[in-house]
């Protein structure tokens, strides 16, 4: 039986689909970018490939369109009006993704280019249209691989929880950076012990059940900001959970891979039980189609109607606008890489230090890209030994770079390990040298204390950021994107004065020796 309105109150029309022509522009406009930016779209995808923490990028551009698809309505009740001040925004990303380019920062490219199709659609779309389908389109931002640079600080979080939990517990606990030993055994917290992947699939899933579940915006806010904070409060119970089980059955379970079963097991409960109780507030947020209660409505709805059946007057010139704007990066970016690129090799001639070369005195390497040269010596004096490390980079990629998440002065599992760092500023020949001062130990003995520093454009940094802008401007001006990181390394002891002051008095001798090197090498 159907029922027919009551008097008065007409029945909205079923919404008409987009004219043909004009899905086909959209198409266009939206798919071009996959193929301008295709190196950058090959990063994305070689990463979701390579790393089990980014995998869940292949569901995002499916979910994001289904999202659409639940509102497909939209494009009839708001046909498509081409808003031209987008085209201002959208060549604010590209400018962005160039200097990203420049910079070698892969996921500020990444993020710019990913940013480009929300804001395509509001220049096509229009601000109602593209609003209504505002959180499918930056939906899409979780599709960019990015979280690594949380991995040290979580990392340090779960360390700090998991001690003062089992110190809490009443069982003493002998701490070494993120190394600790316990009576029955010892553990360390390393990068897969850090929660971040945790992390991010709960923040993913937390906004996507948020917009699905919820109507408020502060309820949403609150039930995104519990699926950042529980996450990590999570992981550093699993960690102790671990631990303990650990140190009860005298390191018989929970020492293997059992010990990662253990923790997806404990974090999808937790994850069951936010969603559990985050759906005792749930709000209907799929209201029913608003019922047309007069004729002029009606015939307003009809001739939106009408309008998505046609094509919108303006949008064939703002299809070719955004084409244009879209493709003007790219082409940029391949004009300046054919111009820094330096086919010549590096010739990092042999440092003129005036210290006797000595044997080495520590096996400790740092774990970093390989570089293009590397120089390595080992020398003392009457102010203790010192060993310099010198990495030099040239014609940087993703798979080769100075600056870098990955790069560390010690690897995760390697027997060294940094214990504290900060930063030094040392008076060398009248000039102020800031530098980044590291303590490192050795399972079963052994420390140096480290002071490391970047070479970037003729210009000392041990800021990544900074480092990022000098090797822009040098890309920029055409003079390629050469870089060193410089290392020299001290034994220590218990004061750590003493090796400062070998160190302070190696780099007295010897700083210009080394950027004269450097920039030698610069040239060639």
């Amino acid at each position: 039986m159907q029922l027919n309105p009551p008097p008065g109150v007409l029945r909205a029309a079923r919404p008409m689909p987009l004219a043909p022509a004009t899905a086909l522009l959209l198409a266009v406009a939206l798919l071009a970018p996959f193929l301008l930016y295709f190196g950058t779209v090959r990063s994305i995808i070689s990463i979701w490939n390579s790393s089990e923490t980014f995998a869940h990028g292949y569901i995002i551009l499916p979910i994001s369109l289904w999202l659409i698809w639940r509102r497909r309505d939209n494009f009839a009740l708001y046909p498509p009006q081409p808003y031209a001040p987008a085209l201002v925004l959208l060549g604010l990303l590209g400018a962005g993704w160039l200097a990203a380019q420049l910079g070698e920062v892969q996921v500020v490219s990444q993020y710019m280019f990913v940013a480009m199709f929300p804001v395509a659609a509001l220049a096509l779309l229009g601000p109602r249209l593209a609003g209504s389908l505002a959180f499918p389109l930056l939906f899409l931002l979780f599709a960019v691989p990015f979280g690594e640079i949380f991995v040290a600080p979580l990392i340090d979080f779960t360390a700090n929880f998991t001690v003062w939990a089992v110190r809490a517990t009443g069982i003493p606990v002998l701490r070494s950076g993120t190394r600790f030993e316990l009576p029955t055994g010892n553990w360390s917290v390393v990068e897969a012990c850090s929660g971040v992947r945790y992390l991010i699939s709960s923040i993913t899933l937390g906004c996507l059940y948020a917009y699905l579940t919820y109507r408020s915006l502060w309820r949403r806010a609150l039930f995104i900001g519990l699926s950042m904070i529980v996450p990590v409060i999570a992981n550093g119970l699993r960690a102790y959970m671990i631990v303990m089980i650990g140190h009860l059955s005298s390191m018989q379970l929970a020492t293997g891979v059992d010990h990662i079963i253990y923790g997806w097991l404990f974090f999808g409960l937790v994850m069951f039980l936010m969603f559990w109780i985050g759906s005792y507030w749930r709000e209907d947020t799929d209201a029913p189609r608003a019922a047309v209660a007069d004729t002029d409505t009606a015939a307003s709805v009809g001739a939106q109607a009408g309008a998505a059946a046609t094509v919108p007057r303006r949008l064939p010139a703002m299809v070719a606008a955004v084409l244009v704007l879209a493709a003007l990066w790219p082409a940029a970016a391949m004009v300046g890489e054919r111009a820094n690129d330096n086919p010549a090799p590096v010739r990092l001639d042999d440092i003129a230090v005036s210290w006797p070369q000595a044997a080495n005195f520590s096996d400790w390497r740092p774990y970093y890209f390989t570089a293009d040269a590397e120089f390595r010596r080992s020398y003392k004096a009457a102010a203790g030994q010192v060993a310099l490390t010198v990495l030099y980079y040239r014609n940087q990629n993703r798979e080769k770079t100075l600056i870098s998440s990955v790069n560390r002065l010690t690897g995760y599992k390697d027997a060294w390990h940094d214990t504290t760092q900060t930063r030094v500023t040392e008076t060398i020949g009248g000039r102020s040298v800031t530098l980044r001062e590291t303590v490192l130990r050795k399972d079963g003995g052994g420390a140096l204390l480290v002071w490391d520093w970047m070479h970037i454009g003729g210009h000392d940094t041990t800021s990544n950021v900074v480092g990022k802008l000098w090797q822009m401007e040098s890309k920029a001006l055409l003079r390629g994107d050469d870089g060193a990181a410089i290392m020299l390394s001290a034994p220590l002891d218990e004061n750590p004065d003493t090796a400062r002051a070998t160190l302070h008095a190696f780099l007295l001798d010897n700083y210009k020796n080394i950027n004269k090197a450097l920039a030698n090498a610069g040239q060639h």
